[in-house]
């Protein structure tokens, strides 16, 4: 079992799958972290919009009291 794990590893690293392997899992990182960034931001922007709509509603109600 040694042998053929030592065997594949020096396969790998000859042929050099690992650094294809490396830049991969780089890739997929990058692209979860991008994907998190954005949801984020969406929901961070959505919030906003509800305050916004929030305050614009309270200041209608203080605008009509006044009359």
């Amino acid at each position: 079992m040694s042998d053929a794990l030592t065997h594949a590893v020096d396969a790998i690293l000859d042929r050099g799958d690992l650094a294809h392997l490396a830049l991969f899992l780089w890739a997929c990182a990058a692209t979860g972290l991008a994907w998190f960034a954005l949801r984020e931001l969406s929901r961070s922007n959505r919030r906003f919009e509800e305050f916004v709509t929030a305050v614009a509603y309270v200041e209608r109600l203080l605008r009509n009291r006044g009359r």
